[in-house]
Order: structure tokens, then C-alpha cells, then sequence
């Protein structure tokens, strides 16, 4: 378990921040981008969780997807060593196969019983169904950052599916939240012309 005994620690005043492994680089680096987005991503899940009923199966589902982004914050932040057996990468948080299993299960579950797409959604609907579509463009976002490291870098497979299938997961909880896909805001192609 992480204790945080100072919040500042003033290593960051250079311009610079430590990776899970102690190297230290720019605060610009695209790994600090990359889980500096999932963040932001997790943030917006917490708002989501604002607004549904405290203590339901979507509420409990939303603090796995939190929990999980912090598991994928903690793989990005220590890079993978380039010998796979060695006890770095043993002993690292990673994200695993279950994970990206259980996501497929829930899109699976919720998608189920919504009412069939008939045109591109807008954000909208629900407060949370919105906000479920902002995290969802921001996990998007996390994964174009993820998919450039992996140019570059070692980047766990399995987290670059996870971070793909997220996205997923909340475009379709955001439409179940919408009253199954009954209330979801419809894009009407030139309307405004």
C-alpha cells in the first residue's frame, strides 16, 4: 500500500518528475502524458459517480473502472524492462488479461438491452451519460498518447487493450444511462444548414 507522508516534495520544480522506476523526465514526456491523461480520465468517472445512486451496481462498476485506472496510471508510470522475465517486471503493477476480460463481460451485458443505433450520439442526455462520453473522449485520448509511446518504448499489450475496450465500455454505459439508448441525443447530419 502507497503513505504519503508530504504531498510537495519540490523534485518537480525543474521541470522534471520521477517514473515508478526513479528515472527522472520531463514533465512533457509522452509516458507523463499518456497516465497523466488516464487521470484526468478517472477524474471525470468520479464526477460521473456524482451523479448516479450512491452504493448501485453502476456505482460499484464505476469504482472498479477508478481502481483499474489507477492499476493502468501505475503500469504507464514504470516502464517495462526489455528482458520480460526480469523481476522489475515481475514485481510491477500491470494490467492483466481479467481486467480487459471484465470489460468485454459488462459492454457485453449492458449493450444487451439498448435500443438499436439508428445515427452518431452527441453528448447529452443524462448528466452523467455526458460526462460518461467526456471520459470516454479523454480515454481516447489516453490511448492515441499510449499507441505514440508504444512507438517508442515497451507499453504492456494488454493496457493498450484496456484503455481500447474502456472507451467502449463508457460510450455504452453512457447510452444505458440514457434510459437504455431512449433518451441518447441523436446527430441529424446538416440539420443546421
Amino acid at each position: 500500500m502507497v503513505q504519503l507522508t508530504r504531498i510537495y516534495t519540490r523534485g518537480g520544480d525543474s521541470g522534471e518528475t520521477s517514473l515508478g522506476s526513479g528515472k527522472r523526465v520531463p514533465k512533457y514526456d509522452t509516458r507523463v502524458s499518456a497516465y497523466g491523461t488516464v487521470d484526468e480520465a478517472n477524474s471525470v468517472i468520479g464526477i460521473v459517480r456524482l451523479n448516479v445512486e450512491p452504493e448501485s451496481d453502476i456505482d460499484k462498476m464505476l469504482a472498479r473502472l477508478q481502481n483499474d485506472l489507477f492499476d493502468l496510471g501505475a503500469d504507464l508510470c514504470t516502464p517495462e524492462k526489455k528482458s520480460l522475465s526480469s523481476k522489475d517486471n515481475n514485481e510491477a503493477l500491470r494490467i492483466v488479461d481479467v481486467q480487459v476480460a471484465r470489460l468485454e463481460k459488462e459492454i457485453d451485458e449492458l449493450n444487451e438491452n439498448l435500443s438499436p443505433l439508428k445515427s452518431f450520439i452527441l453528448p447529452g442526455g443524462r448528466a452523467a451519460s455526458a460526462y460518461l462520453h467526456l471520459a470516454r473522449t479523454i480515454a481516447r485520448r489516453a490511448e492515441r498518447e499510449m499507441v505514440e509511446l508504444a512507438t517508442r518504448e515497451s507499453v504492456n499489450p494488454i493496457a493498450l487493450k484496456y484503455i481500447n475496450r474502456l472507451s467502449d465500455h463508457l460510450f455504452v454505459l453512457a447510452r444505458h444511462l440514457n434510459d437504455k439508448g431512449t433518451t441518447d441525443v441523436l446527430w441529424i447530419p446538416g440539420d443546421n444548414r
